[in-house]
């Protein structure tokens, strides 16, 4: 065990952005269905986390939770019930004072999936803790598996933020060794076109969405069309896993886009007729269709739960896309706003590796 000393973690986790997406939840944080996501390489959440014995060892949690310099009260409220229900998976939390202090670069609502990347940075943190607290050394993919599955407590999109590339989470008929519990990276081959993959995220509003994604996910429970949406992710896991391995970015693209399209359906047909689209998103889809058949080239887009379109290209191309994006897109965007990323490699370890 270590002293009563103050020990600094740091994680630095990025965010991802859904291919194929995760919508409707069972207990314990598990998938309906399966779900395959790009892992950006900018767009991260950076987290430190503090921790020293306590003196007088107690059931409950002792912690602090900081977000960009300042004591966040919602956030604090929502980590300490995120810990409080790990315990049984780290059970010497309640022996120790925790301080996290926590920073995105990036700016909130702009598309870009906070919750996965901050979860994500957590977990990683809650497992260097681990390590150190018990003196035992996980072996790599052991740490990053059970990173994932604590991660997906907090956001279940946040499993997938553990691993760089291309990555799934849930079971699919597809993929041995995927499961609902955690995320698998799926391995690209080196010389693989998708390892150029580059992500603009056009942002059309930075407006808070009215509604959580807690909400929407429970909207599936009696969803009308519930079974079928079952169907169509799991015909479209098995056409993009497999567009995948043989870089068909043609088959990338159709799926890509009907799943973004197809979340929207299922918020818009939902019990309370969610909105989240804005005219200009339709501008941007519109544009990109009409570039992408006058161009000829490889792009497509893809959307979350919000307005903000993603656009997805290939190195090759950035200099016409760039142009693309300052002299048409760019003007459907608020403040002519858009943020320049791409496929990443995944988390970054902060602090200095102590052994162990």
């Amino acid at each position: 065990m270590i002293d009563k000393e103050t020990v600094n973690i740091g994680w630095r986790a990025p965010s991802n952005i859904a291919l194929v997406k995760y919508w409707g939840k069972r207990a314990g944080q598990l998938p309906e269905n399966g779900s395959l996501s790009i892992t950006l390489d900018k767009s991260s959440t950076t987290t430190f986390l503090s921790f020293k014995q306590k003196k007088h060892p107690e059931e409950s949690i002792d912690m602090e939770y900081y977000f960009h310099d300042e004591k966040n009260e919602k956030f604090n409220e929502k980590i300490e019930r995120l810990l409080s229900n790990l315990l049984p998976l780290l059970p010497f939390l309640t022996s120790y004072q925790l301080s996290f202090y926590s920073e995105n670069n990036f700016p909130h609502s702009a598309g870009i999936a906070s919750s996965a990347s901050s979860m994500a940075a957590l977990a990683l943190c809650l497992v260097s803790m681990e390590e150190r607290v018990t003196n035992t050394k996980l072996p790599e993919e052991a740490f990053f598996r059970k990173a994932s599955t604590l991660a997906r407590h907090g956001s279940g999109s946040a499993s997938r933020s553990v691993y760089g590339g291309i990555v799934s989470w849930g079971k699919i008929a597809s993929i041995g060794q995927s499961s609902d519990e955690y995320a698998i990276p799926f391995p690209l081959h080196k010389d693989s076109r998708l390892n150029n993959i580059r992500d603009i995220i056009l942002i059309v509003s930075s407006e808070e969405k009215y509604f959580s994604s807690s909400y929407g996910h429970d909207s599936m429970v009696s969803h009308p069309y519930r079974e079928g949406r079952k169907a169509q992710v799991n015909s479209n896991l098995d056409q993009i896993t497999k567009a995948i391995q043989e870089n068909n970015t043609k088959v990338l693209a159709k799926i890509s886009e009907n799943e973004a399209l197809s979340l929207h359906a299922l918020l818009l047909s939902s019990e309370s007729g969610v909105v989240l689209l804005k005219p200009n998103t339709l501008r941007i889809i519109d544009e990109i269709r009409q570039f992408r058949e006058s161009s000829g080239l490889d792009l497509f887009f893809t959307i979350d739960a919000g307005p903000n379109v993603h656009l997805i290209y290939f190195e090759e191309h950035r200099e016409l896309i760039l142009n693309f994006v300052q002299g048409t897109l760019s003007h459907y965007c608020e403040n002519g706003a858009w943020i320049d990323d791409k496929i990443g490699s995944g988390p970054m370890l902060l602090t200095p590796q102590t052994e162990i």
